[in-house]
């Protein structure tokens, strides 16, 4: 055995985490354009976001085994399916998450709108939870903060108890945690993730991109961004992996299902290149 083995062997232990890691690279170009037209028809600023979280929920009810959590090594669905949205704070300083329950239900402007609201609250130091779930931790030590989080964690995301009183609620991540570093200019990356969430899936979105496609048999300038999913392996398999690609991948080529359209509807004009949906 060579010195540079016996290294390797004596610097890591073996893998305990199970989780799978998988990469979804999706064309926005109509997406982007059907944002556009949302943005115009309802008034709201609809983003690429929103439209992530509208397909995350919808791979989830078509995928009911990753919409769950695990108590006492079982396996119990979620009543509904719900995801959380990563919201920046105090410049950056600090995060917090704010959920969006049935999800899968909901147009695109209503999750925009939704998210608005608790984001605005968030930022505005008007949320009363988070700020009770914030006030134990600027003042304890981190060597309790560990095993509080963990219990407090298990007790809300497991077990399904509402603490009101430290501004926890049952469940409190849903099934999908989304964030989106491409707002920072990265590309790709992928979320580890967090125990206390009690969430199988943790969706990055990354920048979008011009690059090179192939359409029609020829190459083509298009819009391309990179979903980056970290999954807890004991949710899923391959074949679920396939569902969620799917609908997800489906939304993306044509966003304009979602309102019964086939594509964009007669008469409208699109304004043009605006990145401001992305």
């Amino acid at each position: 055995m060579t010195v540079r083995r016996k290294l390797a062997i004596a610097t890591w232990s073996a893998p305990q985490e199970g989780n799978i890691y998988g990469k979804l690279t999706v064309d926005v170009t109509q997406a982007l354009a059907y944002l556009r037209w949302k943005r115009e028809t309802t008034g709201e600023k609809v983003t690429l976001t929103h439209l992530v979280g509208l397909a995350a929920g919808r791979a989830l009810s078509q995928a009911p085994g990753l919409n769950g959590r695990l108590l006492f090594g079982r396996y119990i669905p979620h009543e509904t399916v719900d995801v959380s949205f990563l919201v920046v704070l105090e410049g950056g300083e600090n995060l917090a998450k704010a959920k969006v329950e049935q999800i899968h239900q909901k147009s695109v402007a209503e999750i925009a709108r939704e998210l608005r609201t608790l984001a605005e609250r968030l930022r505005a130091g008007k949320d009363e939870a988070f700020k009770k779930s914030q006030g134990p931790l600027a003042i304890l030590p981190t060597w309790i903060i560990r095993p509080l989080v963990w219990l407090t964690g298990w007790l809300t995301g497991a077990l399904g108890v509402n603490m009101a009183a430290l501004g926890l609620e049952r469940y409190p991540f849903g099934a999908c945690v989304i964030t989106n570093v491409g707002v920072f200019g990265l590309d790709e990356g992928w979320a580890p993730p967090t125990p206390f969430a009690r969430a199988p899936v943790f969706l990055l979105m990354g920048a979008v991109r011009p690059q090179p496609t192939v359409i029609g048999g020829q190459i083509v300038a298009r819009k391309l961004m990179s979903l980056c999913a970290t999954i807890d392996h004991r949710f899923m398999d391959g074949a679920q992996g396939a569902v969620l690609a799917r609908v997800v991948r489906s939304i993306f080529t044509n966003p304009w299902q979602l309102d019964n359209l086939e594509g964009p509807p007669p008469g409208w004009v699109d304004p043009g290149d605006d990145d401001s949906a992305a």
